[in-house]
């Protein structure tokens, strides 16, 4: 067990029953001429968070920690992407753009596409698991939670974006089915004005689970590899 150090207060945790749930980190919202981009949201803090998870998964990897990424995603004909029935038709920001501006019809969060990718800098590399969505929420329909049981994973360490949708939106269904949700904050990105993020981070922190960082995920996994055996 490792403790690592969080809000509101630190948490004991064993790597072999963590993982980092890496949400969403694609070019769609952390790239320029991503979707995010074209939709005029400021990005700047993409390319922090990025280095962010970069340092964070290669000790994650070292250290034993499951590392699964999240990915949204439309099938082309957009058949799991709900029709105007369904509240994801008018308000998921890739189906919007796609229905006003025709010239991004087919290019928006759609399988295979550049959109749809994961970042350059945070490929996923073998061991890893992927898991496809088409909501917010990782757990909507999905096999993350079968994965995680199957595993006995139950601390898990969230990162991507947007920290106050697809993140929040995940974390959330995590702490209803009872996994310890911690949010590393510096390896997040919001959507919209910055009270989005502060709004999060809060409510996890007093009501839904912990906040930490990259570097106090670093520290105490380092911190437990230099741990010596018990005699």
């Amino acid at each position: 067990m490792l403790t690592l150090n969080a809000r509101p207060q630190p948490v004991r945790i064993a790597p072999a029953e963590t993982a980092v749930v890496v949400v969403d980190m694609q070019n769609a919202f952390a790239s320029k001429g991503g979707m995010f981009d074209l939709a005029g949201f400021d990005i700047s803090g993409a390319a922090p968070a990025i280095d962010a998870n970069r340092r964070l998964l290669k000790a994650a990897r070292e250290a034993g920690v499951g590392v699964i990424y999240l990915q949204m995603s439309y099938k082309p004909d957009l058949s799991d992407a709900g029709g105007p029935s369904s509240p994801n038709h008018h308000k998921e920001l890739g189906m919007v753009m796609m229905r006003e501006r025709p010239e991004l019809a087919g290019r928006l969060l759609i399988d295979n596409s550049w959109d749809w990718q994961i970042v350059d800098a945070l490929k996923p590399e073998p061991g890893d698991q992927i898991i496809r969505k088409s909501r917010y929420s990782g757990f909507c329909n999905t096999g993350l939670e079968a994965y995680l049981r199957a595993r006995k994973m139950r601390n898990l360490l969230f990162t991507g974006v947007a920290t106050n949708i697809c993140v929040d939106a995940t974390a959330r269904d995590a702490y209803m089915l009872e996994f310890w949700p911690i949010l590393v904050e510096d390896a997040m990105n919001h959507s919209g004005p910055d009270f989005n993020r502060q709004s999060t981070l809060w409510n996890f922190e007093h009501a839904f689970g912990w906040i930490t960082r990259t570097d106090s995920v670093i520290e105490a996994l380092h911190m437990e590899a230099a741990a010596p055996l018990p005699a």
